[in-house]
């Protein structure tokens, strides 16, 4: 930590809350661990551990954290390394604490938070967002168990980087977080698959010659009621103008 003091700007804002953070997460726990790399503050790698009873138990998953200039005003972006069944590989994955949901990003969560939420967020339904995948539990839990053989090329044997000291509890802001995370994934779960609308193509179509030849065919018969009515209009005319004329007197002849 003293070299990254050196080399840089420790009155940043950002630069001193990962600082900080970085001590606070020094020391490893048995469900996560992150550090930023030694020659750049703003990415960190990080491991978490697969959470029980879920297909990622006995799982263990390292990947990067991608800090803005801007933290912790900006979120930042996370990208798994390891291969588990419920994430792309090197792709930033769509959480709502992540670079792809500024508008959710809470400046007082932390990189701490962000594990927390990943690994809450893990055993919800991929429904088809962003660097997500929707593996069969069969093939998760095969994934958990290759995963303890991964080593990453910066940090080494992955599965050494965890310890067995237990984590701190949540805050009540992270377990805010979390039963936001974990409520979600269960009305997902629960959300009734919509049924399938049948719209057949050649309807509108249909409809509308249908529309126009009834249109034609009112059409006509309007025109011929309007004859029919002329023709009988007339003929009355000419039966009253016989009529009247064989009753008027005829006049004698000079």
């Amino acid at each position: 930590m003293v070299e990254m003091g050196e080399k840089y700007n420790t009155k940043c804002p950002g630069v001193k809350r990962l600082m900080r953070e970085a001590m606070e997460l020094a020391e490893a726990t048995e469900e996560y661990c992150a550090r930023p790399l030694e020659d750049n503050l703003f990415e960190w790698h990080f491991t978490v551990r697969g959470p029980v009873g879920t297909d990622f138990e006995g799982g263990v998953y390292h990947g990067r954290i991608l800090l803005p200039k801007e933290y912790p005003m900006h979120p930042p972006h996370i990208i798994l390394l390891t291969p588990n069944g419920r994430f792309e590989v090197n792709k930033k994955i769509c959480l709502s604490i992540s670079g792809h949901h500024p508008e959710t990003w809470q400046p007082s969560w932390s990189i701490r938070t962000a594990l927390l939420a990943l690994i809450a967020f893990m055993p919800t339904p991929a429904e088809g967002t962003i660097g997500s995948l929707d593996y069969s539990p069969a093939e998760r839990k095969l994934l958990a168990k290759k995963s303890n053989t991964w080593v990453c090329s910066q940090c080494g044997d992955i599965t050494a980087l965890l310890s067995s000291t237990a984590a701190k509890p949540p805050t009540e802001e992270e377990q805010t977080v979390l039963n936001q995370i974990a409520f979600k994934g269960e009305d997902e779960q629960a959300r009734p698959a919509p049924e399938p609308v049948f719209e057949p193509q050649n309807v509108p179509q249909y409809a509308e010659r249908v529309l126009e030849s009834s249109d034609n065919t009112t059409s006509f018969l309007d025109q011929l009621t309007e004859i029919l009515v002329a023709l009988l209009v007339g003929v009355i005319g000419i039966f009253i103008y016989r009529r009247w004329n064989a009753h008027m007197p005829v006049e004698p002849e000079l």
